[in-house]
């Protein structure tokens, strides 16, 4: 019998003892194992070979959870709150919030009025005082012996960790004639060889050995190897379209200054992108000092258009807020740094990075996003080479059909929204144009500048085909797996 494991043929020795249903404990015991998993699969192999037969029922039931085990051991908090209440004379809300912990005080004031106590004025009542114990007392004795039967078991199924719903499985086995009739020599408990290995083979253990056999006709699991995030696949693979078109990369801080985020773009200082609830305004550092001659640069262009024929917007520009300390909001804050350091010099770059606004959680905001900024500056730089660079870039990802359309951003003229067309609509993934001159001449730019930006989610929708941002940033192993490799 070199296909019976040991286990099997140990087991299979036991079962020839009695023609009648073994019970799992029982096969335990005659065999001397600790381990209900070694018997259960020494049963499901020798059915398998047709020596004994297995039956098979289930059955649901219940176990404590986490916080079921222990409020066995302290008491449901409902039954805490309650046995306070009645041990002290005239209990207020602020008693239960310095008595209880934070997160027990509110939960526990509910279950208490779901039993009929009454909060009035902080201080707590109840009509039937005797009612309450005895509901109290029927959910303890639950909790210490709990029960699928109990009337009770809907109630704790709506509260957290308190209960678990299992199945119980029962197993039991009769050995076949075929199993009866083995001889016990064939029986014997042998060294088996799974693995052929130069260690074994370098020994003389396996000359008495029986070797495993294999069965090549069976299922093998699909082996999982480990892939890159989608986002972060999406990420280089943009990364290679933009370099594979001869643009260079550039990386900056997160952490910059009101001046450069939106100073330097020509956005006003009373604009509303500016207050608390879009920008992340930092603490430390509250204030970032820059240089007096940009932020005169910068105050020229604001108040009255500098020498650009601008007339500005205007107002008393403050050189204290654009010293502010803040989250980039955009990663267009980077490029014009880039360029303000390199003013005379031809460039192509992108930037694929995070930015930071207070957006509301919903399915298309999140407070931190990645953002996709690209920028050419050189001699004859114009909207249709702009234009063209965003049609070649979309077909190289997959959008074939691409247009663009008249838009308004502080800091760009002409200024356009992109859009592509995916399963027969029109949708917008980015604004583009060219840099105005308030923008540029300050920083000493005397080439167009064509600047782009596009939110790296809102792509990542469109290609993995999602209707809820957030599903981008949740670990869900399985759906991870099932990602297309991008």
């Amino acid at each position: 019998m070199a296909e019976l494991t040991n286990p099997e043929r140990r087991m299979l020795r036991a079962l020839q003892s009695r023609d009648s249903n073994w019970t799992l404990q029982e096969v335990l015991e005659s065999c001397n194992w600790d381990d209900q998993a070694i018997a259960v699969s020494a049963g499901h192999g020798l059915a398998n070979h047709g020596l004994v037969k297995m039956n098979e029922s289930s059955k649901l039931d219940v176990i404590l959870g986490s916080e079921g085990e222990s409020a066995a051991v302290n008491g449901l908090l409902e039954a805490r709150l309650w046995n306070y209440i009645k041990k002290n004379q005239n209990v207020t809300m602020n008693d239960i919030s310095s008595n209880f912990e934070r997160h027990e005080a509110g939960p526990g004031i509910g279950l208490l009025k779901g039993l009929g106590v009454n909060i009035e004025g902080g201080k707590f009542s109840c009509d039937n005082a005797e009612l309450v114990t005895k509901k109290i007392a029927e959910r303890t004795d639950f909790i210490m012996s709990p029960s699928i039967e109990s009337p009770l078991i809907e109630h704790f199924k709506g509260r957290k960790n308190l209960i678990e719903i299992v199945e119980a499985v029962t197993r039991t086995w009769k050995i076949t004639p075929k199993g009866m009739a083995i001889s016990s020599d064939d029986l014997k408990e042998v060294i088996q060889i799974a693995e052929i290995t130069p260690e074994l083979l370098q020994g003389d253990s396996w000359k008495n050995a029986e070797f495993r056999p294999y069965d090549v006709s069976l299922e093998a699991s699909m082996p999982r190897s480990g892939k890159s995030h989608p986002m972060q696949s999406l990420i280089e693979r943009i990364r290679s379209i933009f370099l594979e078109m001869g643009f260079s990369e550039i990386v900056d801080d997160y952490v910059q200054t009101a001046g450069w985020n939106m100073d330097a773009l020509f956005i006003p200082q009373d604009h509303p992108a500016r207050e608390m609830q879009d920008t992340f305004y930092l603490d430390e550092p509250k204030e970032i000092n820059l240089d007096p001659s940009l932020l005169n640069n910068w105050k020229n262009i604001h108040e009255h258009g500098g020498d650009t024929e601008s007339t500005g917007w205007g107002g008393e520009f403050s050189e204290e807020i654009s010293q502010k300390g803040l989250l980039r909001t955009h990663t267009t804050v980077n490029t014009i740094q880039y360029l303000a350091e390199n003013p005379t010099e031809p460039c192509r770059v992108f930037a694929i990075d995070r930015v930071f606004r207070k957006e509301s959680i919903d399915r298309t905001h999140l407070p931190e996003f990645h953002q996709i900024e690209g920028i050419i500056m050189e001699p004859g730089a114009n909207l249709g080479m702009l234009v063209t660079t965003l049609k070649t870039f979309y077909q190289k990802m997959g959008y074939p059909e691409v247009r663009v359309r008249p838009a308004y951003f502080p800091y760009t003229e002409p200024s356009l929204e992109v859009e592509v067309k995916w399963r027969g609509k029109w949708l917008e993934l980015g604004g583009a144009g060219i840099f105005r001159p308030e923008v540029t001449e300050p920083l000493g730019i005397k080439d167009p500048v064509c600047a782009w930006g596009m939110g790296l989610e809102r792509l990542a929708m469109l290609v993995l085909g999602l209707d809820d941002i957030r599903q981008l940033y949740i670990s869900d192993l399985e759906w991870l797996r099932n990602q297309p490799i991008l």
